[in-house]
């Protein structure tokens, strides 16, 4: 049994008395949306989960407009796995990989060998930024925290859970002293906070609310809990986009390609399995500047 709330949201929490704060994301009707577009064996679909919670955490932690941007590369079973999550908080993912190579108990390390975790903050206004770490942790847990160790100097910890029903995560960051002036008490304070976040299941996480969790870990401690943040799954893709991918062809390309296809042009989302069609009429009315209005066709 379970009293976590049926939504999709991230919530905050400050410690008033030293300088800290935390989120905590719960995700359920955006991860099984996730996991319907695609036949997921358990180990992908608990990756896939891990790094959705993760999108949705670090998401809080940035003030920007636009779009946060979550690969995880390799050369093992899994090749890929994506994650976009939007500053509105829409969120989807997918994931690439090699069924017959997937044993049940696969570990990290064994799906996606010399792999990388690169994240790419997208804003609507300003420079593109890209930051990239070894997929070296046990766990995606522990390559978040890394990335924070590596590239942020930060103190930053991740703890990341997904069964395939639920992904939950719980993160912990530093803030500027203010509440703590010594470094070493600053410091002292930081392992606590850390060290008793570490003693939660991966049961307790995926099944407790926030409000448990927090009395759980820190009912010695004075922790204020902000209000929750929804998120839901939603696609980006559109016909329009998929038509302006075509209008990069150019025209005999694009021509050629409706040839070549026995009549029809078909765009697959990667993301939601929405398959976009455009005949030899749509792509001359495309090119004439006429839009897309009139569909032929748009099938899941």
């Amino acid at each position: 049994m379970t009293d976590l709330p049926d939504t999709d949201f991230t919530q905050r929490f400050i410690f008033d008395e030293t300088d800290a704060r935390g989120e905590l994301v719960s995700l359920e009707r955006s991860y099984a949306e996730v996991l319907a577009k695609h036949p997921y064996p358990e180990p992908v679909a608990q990756l896939l989960g891990e790094l959705m919670a993760a999108a949705a955490l670090l998401v809080g932690t940035m003030k920007f407009d636009g779009l946060l941007i979550l690969q995880a590369r390799s050369e093992g079973p899994i090749p890929l796995l994506m994650i976009e999550c939007s500053s509105e908080r829409d969120i989807r993912g997918l994931a690439r990989y090699e069924a017959d190579l997937i044993a049940p108990d696969a570990t990290l390390s064994d799906l996606m060998p010399n792999g990388v975790l690169a994240l790419t903050v997208d804003p609507t206004e300003g420079q593109r930024y890209q930051g990239i770490v070894d997929l070296d942790g046990e766990t995606l847990s522990d390559c978040f925290t890394n990335y924070f160790v590596m590239s942020q100097q930060v103190g930053t910890r991740f703890w990341l859970n997904a069964d395939g029903h639920r992904a939950r995560g719980l993160l912990l960051q530093q803030l500027p002293a203010d509440r703590i002036k010594d470094d070493d008490d600053r410091a002292e304070s930081w392992r606590g906070l850390t060290a008793l976040a570490g003693t939660l299941t991966a049961e307790e996480l995926l099944g407790l609310s926030n409000e448990t969790i927090l009395h759980r870990l820190y009912h010695e401690e004075a922790v204020r809990l902000f209000d929750a943040q929804n998120l839901r799954f939603h696609c980006s893709c559109s016909r329009e986009r998929s038509a302006n991918a075509l209008v990069s062809l150019g025209l005999e390309d694009a021509q050629n390609l409706v040839v070549e296809h026995g009549g029809n042009i078909e765009i697959d989302c990667q993301f939601c399995n929405q398959r976009y069609l455009f005949d030899a009429a749509d792509v001359v009315q495309l090119f004439a500047g006429a839009g897309i209005d009139t569909p032929s066709d748009t099938r899941h």
